[in-house]
């Protein structure tokens, strides 16, 4: 498999455990004072954050097996244990964060594939096959494990170096991200970015707080901070402090200290969540654009239909842009106009990077535990900076969207929905086929089991290794409802579906390999 082809594998099978995030995020934020103030509930959502790394190892290594087979789950969890506490024991200040996670997993990965169907003799049958992955896991992580413990931490200095460029850029780097973040989206590679973004970057220690107070107000909400670990060190129970927060509308928060744990939080996500005032730099500016901003370009495309044609693609263009609004999930509308009109798509990336400039321009910080939907927004407007501020930079950018996009299309004849070529692929609707119809009609456009030699999905997309990629008729697939057709390298191929990309991928695999699709009528 080439280099592209691998890094969308892993991009898809990071989404396994990110999935967890959303309950996660759920439990711990209603669990808190302000809340339902609820602290099993609270303490529930943060232990799901507090084992990520391992979540990471867990998920990856299922994503990565050949059959999604719960031994390589198994494996991972203990490749991920001998890894971190062999790279430690060499060196107890290794912290290999949410790498660890990813390496574990890519370890038992390809273990269980390597594995999974080897036979031993006789007298050690026992320990044969899926017994033996982790067996062989554990002895591959072994020997990461001692190298990290002797590399890794020159790794890590230039991780931390990259991080302090990135963060001490401010509006540059910010910019670069949330272009890079919409620019990866159709090859699918913003997962491995937004990894290390929300993930990785920046460590903050967790203190158990009293009696906060910020311009002499009290701030009884705030039981624990998140601050630099080497402050950390310097703090004992019952001393008094003034924290500093930077990138925060409460740049001071004075309280007593109750315990300094040795809890350690890495990335922004995590750090927000965490109690880190200053967090929140790279998620804040998503909010704007998936919650206004492509709602606006929705409504542009759709008055830049056809009169005629309006009725077609209303439907289509709102119920995507309701879905981006809501929950964040943006894909399905992105997918509508990335390979129509790549020049709107350039557009959307550009603005997602001035997005998050001007959003901590204003000082507004703000976080998701899924993504950047109304959701998430309302469910930690708590613990956001400036949120009402942050929705009228939404509206702005729902109108600078709006203009744009109309302006654009009209004035250089652009495509977009309803004003493709006539001979052109109308998609059929998805709810017309009986279940497990469409994923026939698919499976034979494609060429068949014969032509297929992988099958997965991520939440929009089918993510197909083919033998013959030249088989694969695009226009039909389109027909079919497919948004767009992404090609990664000789044999990878994505065909974008929207939400029904898991449905779809897991009716493809079900049906049988020696089933006669002949009969299988194709648009």
């Amino acid at each position: 498999m080439n280099i592209l082809g691998y890094a969308q594998k892993l991009g898809k099978a990071l989404m396994l455990p990110i999935a967890t995030l959303p309950i996660a995020a759920l439990l711990l934020r209603l669990g808190q004072p302000d809340l339902l103030d609820i602290p099993f509930m609270a303490q529930a959502g943060g232990a799901i954050f507090g084992e990520l790394p391992l979540l990471f190892g867990l998920g990856i290594a299922i994503g990565l097996s050949k059959d999604g087979n719960g031994a390589a789950g198994l494996a991972g969890a203990v490749a991920y244990f001998v890894l971190t506490a062999t790279a430690t024991t060499i060196n107890a200040d290794v912290n290999m964060s949410f790498f660890g996670g990813i390496f574990a997993g890519i370890i038992a990965g390809h273990s269980y594939n390597a594995f999974s169907t080897t036979r031993l003799p006789e007298w050690l049958a026992f320990f044969s096959g899926k017994r033996l992955v982790p067996i062989m896991a554990g002895l591959f992580a072994l020997v990461a494990g001692a190298l990290s413990g002797v590399i890794w931490p020159g790794i890590q200095s230039g991780l931390d170096a990259l991080a302090h460029a990135v963060s001490t850029s401010g509006a540059v780097g910010q910019f670069v991200y949330g272009t890079l973040n919409r620019a990866l989206i159709p090859v699918g590679l913003h997962h491995v970015l937004n990894s290390y973004f929300w993930f990785g970057m920046g460590t903050c220690q967790e203190v158990l707080v009293a009696g906060a107070q910020a311009a002499g107000q009290a701030l009884p909400a705030i039981q624990q901070l998140c601050v630099d670990p080497a402050l950390a060190k310097t703090l004992v129970a019952g001393q008094t402090h003034t924290f500093e927060f930077a990138n925060s509308v409460t740049p001071e928060i004075t309280a007593t200290v109750k315990e300094v744990t040795e809890t350690v939080k890495s990335g922004d996500l995590h750090r927000f969540f965490g109690g880190d005032k200053g967090a929140g730099v790279f998620m804040n500016g998503f909010f704007p654009v998936m919650m206004f901003g492509l709602p606006g370009a929705a409504l542009a495309m759709y008055l830049a239909a056809p009169a005629e044609k309006r009725s077609q693609v209303g439907g289509a263009l709102f119920s995507v842009a309701f879905c981006s609004f809501l929950t964040g999930i943006t894909e399905p509308l992105e997918f509508m106009f990335v390979f129509l009109a790549p020049a709107l798509y350039a557009m959307h990336a550009v603005f997602t990077g001035l997005s998050l400039v001007v959003a901590n321009m204003f000082g507004t910080l703000h976080g998701f535990g899924f993504s950047a939907g109304l959701i998430d927004f309302v469910l930690n407007w708590g613990l956001a900076t400036k949120p009402f501020v942050l929705l009228l930079i939404g509206l702005g950018f729902g109108a600078l969207y709006f203009f744009t996009f109309s302006f654009a299309i009209r004035a250089f004849n652009l495509k977009s929905p309803g004003r493709e070529d006539d001979d052109e692929a109308t998609p059929a609707a998805a709810g017309d086929a009986p279940k497990g119809d469409l994923a026939r009609q698919y499976l034979k456009a494609l060429g068949g089991h014969d032509n297929l030699t992988s099958i997965d999905a991520c939440i929009t997309r089918l993510r197909l290794t083919l033998k013959d990629r030249s088989v694969a008729d695009e226009v039909v697939l389109k027909k079919l409802g497919a948004k767009g057709v992404v090609k990664l390298g000789e044999n990878n191929l994505q065909v974008i579906l929207g939400p029904l990309a898991e449905i779809v991928a897991g009716e493809m695999k079900a049906i049988g390999a020696g089933e006669d699709l002949s009969d299988v009528k194709l648009p």
